[in-house]
């Protein structure tokens, strides 16, 4: 029997790949025989990153910057995944939410995204490639004080069954939707916003989570394998939680 969940002879694109979720991506698909390019603005980053892991290269460039996006994708001779799990937060309600701040993180969620997704297509569509698109339950229910990051996830989430409509059998779109998971995008919110508070947050954080933990890079990460793979040829257009039973509860 073949070792399942092997992307053997595949190049996949991970935007926000040097760290994070986007970094644990970019190892397990290496792991599985994948060729990654690592998307991130944090160029040195990047490539400390490329440097550990076999048959991986980097790209720096802006996502909200189509220009920029176009001529980068120009340069790729062949896709078979793109996971785009670039992203910003931001604390606030909606009165709390000015209108530079709002227009920002929509910028870089839903706008980087969807330009993203615009241009890696044609070389998507050569293939039947795999999109897999990193919300969040931010997306599905409502959070307190995240209007605006509410607002964008929920966008990634219509954006990722659109897509799987228009392109039913052309390529395979899904989404997973994490709850607070244990990177330096949720570091950088704690000392951001409660850096005098910084131990009572982090035991908020793990409470909200049903099962009492923060998730893992690495959970998350595998389970983007999985949708990038053969194995998963049936799924289209989902969009699947991955939270410690936050949205179950």
């Amino acid at each position: 029997m073949p070792s399942p969940f092997r992307l053997d002879g595949r190049t996949a694109l991970i935007t926000g790949g040097a760290s994070g979720i986007g970094a644990a991506t970019a190892r397990v698909l290496t792991d599985a025989g994948a060729s990654v390019i690592i998307v991130d603005l944090d160029e040195a980053k990047a490539r400390e990153l490329s440097a550990s892991l076999e048959r991986s290269s980097t790209r720096c460039f802006d996502i909200t910057d189509e220009s920029a996006v176009e001529r980068e994708f120009a340069a790729i001779p062949k896709l078979d995944i793109l996971i785009n799990c670039a992203g910003i937060g931001l604390v606030g309600s909606v009165t709390e939410t000015g209108l530079a701040d709002f227009e920002r993180v929509f910028r870089v969620n839903v706008t980087g995204t969807f330009l993203v997704t615009k241009h890696a297509l044609p070389l998507l569509l050569k293939n039947r490639g795999a999109i897999v698109n990193i919300g969040s339950v931010a997306g599905m229910i409502g959070v307190k004080r995240r209007f605006a990051y509410c607002a964008t996830k929920g966008a990634v989430l219509a954006m990722t069954r659109q897509l799987a409509v228009d392109y039913p059998t052309e390529l395979r779109v899904n989404c997973i939707s994490p709850g607070t998971v244990e990177t330096p995008f949720v570091e950088g919110y704690l000392h951001k916003y409660h850096a005098h508070e910084l131990e009572k947050m982090r035991e908020e954080l793990n409470a909200r989570q049903p099962i009492g933990r923060l998730g893992r890079p690495e959970e998350i990460a595998y389970l983007a394998l999985y949708m990038c793979s053969a194995e998963s040829d049936f799924m289209n257009g989902a969009v699947v939680p991955i939270d410690g039973g936050w949205t179950a509860a």
